[in-house]
């Protein structure tokens, strides 16, 4: 989505304010009468968005949004995080989730799948490269290079870890007992 004059003025009033915070705006959106601003830690930070975080955007915004009003008509303001699988719309969306597991629905069916999951491998400002987990005739996995303009939806795919059963925790070792030994009283 192209930045509109009001969407423009929000981005104007926004990026300073998560920024001062050490924070990034990740997205911002403006749908049914919902103005959704979408902010994260900076890329190779370690943890995510604190609700404390969110909770702080939200009063700072809430009061410079009132202030300036931007935005014509009564909406809704929504501070949140993009979550754990997050919704890849921009170039800087791809390009901050290298190395991470993406799922993407094309627009069109081509002669290949519409839907798929792969590994996003780069990203440049007009196409993302995506690594399949299958194998071509050489032996080599196969990279699909896919422009934006045919990306109806994507989003990184979270992996859940197996956490083992309490079956398979590792296993104490029971202390060695050592052999009783009588006291002897005197009478």
């Amino acid at each position: 989505m192209s930045d509109s004059g009001p969407m423009q003025r929000v981005r104007a009033l926004v990026a300073p304010i998560v920024a001062d915070l050490k924070l990034d705006l990740y997205d911002l959106e403006f749908r049914g009468g919902v103005l959704r601003i979408t902010i994260d830690t900076p890329p190779g930070s370690e943890g995510g968005v604190t609700l404390e975080s969110i909770a702080l955007v939200t009063r700072l915004l809430s009061r410079e949004l009132d202030h300036d009003d931007p935005m014509p008509g009564h909406y809704t303001l929504e501070v949140t995080s993009p979550g754990l699988e997050r919704q890849l719309r921009l170039p800087a969306h791809f390009q901050r989730e290298l190395g991470k597991t993406v799922s993407v629905r094309l627009r069109d069916a081509t002669h290949d799948a519409r839907r798929f999951q792969g590994v996003l491998v780069a990203a440049t400002d007009t196409e993302a490269t995506i690594r399949l987990d299958e194998l071509d005739a050489e032996g080599s996995f196969v990279d699909r290079i896919v422009p934006y303009t045919q990306i109806d939806r994507a989003k990184t795919v979270f992996i859940w870890e197996k956490a083992p059963k309490p079956s398979e925790a590792p296993k104490k070792k029971p202390a060695s007992k050592k052999p009783a030994t009588k006291k002897e009283t005197s009478a």
